[in-house]
């Protein structure tokens, strides 16, 4: 396996980050927040700097376990194209991840245990993930994780229908997780997990009543036509691109966030509007996957 000779550009350490995604990382905080209750901003800070630092660093050692597949069949990534060395993704990636958890551990004790349990499953994911079938749970255990961690530091904490918008991001997750599986090996692509991804919409219209159903249900409108276009990439006819359903599956994110928090002011949902708007724009300079 080829090793970089000098530093790594910027690009490739971006790449290796998978920094694209990191407005979905961002939304993930905020929804999860603002259902603990929201409280106060300054909060926010932190949380956000160390949920930064624990995807980068786990996407990091995500490319470190999986040096080996790559090289076989990514070789187009840094590793095996000899951009960096693995050692230097291995060191570099376990700094990240071990500040992250570090920022995330100073917001209290509850925050604490949750975000040892979320440094923990990154790793095992990361580590296991190309050895077992269901490691899309794993990977929808990380982002339920972070969903409570972030609620955590809200003034109520981890709520009821914080728990159940968490599972139902677990469930897009895992639907999306099931279809990336087969992006590198062009494996048998299956149906049944595009039904998971409609999980968000399901909770939405079953949990909302009264003044809150009207937005709850534009924005499933919303989130529908968006699963809709992505899902055509690899469903809708003989060349398959499922590069681009994933990437765009991911970019959809802050709208399965922002129908968690459908009822928000529409300011703060502005917001997530613009995180999407720049997860799909960042994704054309550095792979969401």
């Amino acid at each position: 396996m080829l090793a970089s000779a000098g530093m790594p550009s910027w690009r490739t350490l971006l790449v290796l980050g998978r920094t694209s995604n990191l407005p979905t990382v961002w939304s993930n905080c905020l929804a999860g927040w603002w259902l603990g209750g929201g409280g106060d901003v300054k909060r926010l800070t932190p949380l956000l700097l160390g949920a930064t630092l624990v995807y980068v660093g786990g996407m990091y050692l995500n490319d470190a376990f999986d040096a080996e597949f790559d090289a076989q069949f990514r070789r187009e990534r840094p590793i095996p194209s000899g951009a960096i060395s693995l050692a230097l993704v291995w060191r570099i990636g376990a700094g990240l991840l071990g500040a992250g958890t570090v920022c995330l551990v100073s917001l209290g004790w509850t925050t604490a245990i949750l975000a040892l349990m979320l440094a923990l499953c990154v790793v095992v994911y990361d580590a296991v993930h190309k050895l077992i079938t269901v490691s899309p749970v794993l990977m929808a255990a990380c982002r339920f994780l972070l969903y409570l961690v972030a609620a955590s530091t809200g003034t109520d904490g981890v709520t009821g229908y914080a728990v159940w918008c968490g599972f139902a991001l677990a469930g897009y997750i895992v639907g999306l997780s099931y279809i990336a599986r087969v992006e590198s090996t062009r494996g048998r692509l299956r149906y049944w997990p595009c039904v998971l991804l409609a999980a968000p919409i399901a909770l939405a219209l079953v949990m909302n009543a009264g003044e809150y159903a009207k937005p709850a249900l534009l924005v499933s409108i919303i989130l529908g036509l968006w699963l809709a276009k992505c899902l055509r990439y690899t469903f809708g006819g003989m060349d398959r691109n499922v590069g681009f359903t994933v990437a765009g599956l991911l970019a959809g994110i802050p709208w399965v966030d922002l129908l968690a928090v459908a009822y928000c002011p529409k300011r703060f949902a502005a917001v997530f509007i613009g995180l999407f708007l720049a997860a799909v724009v960042f994704q054309r300079y550095v792979p969401a996957t």
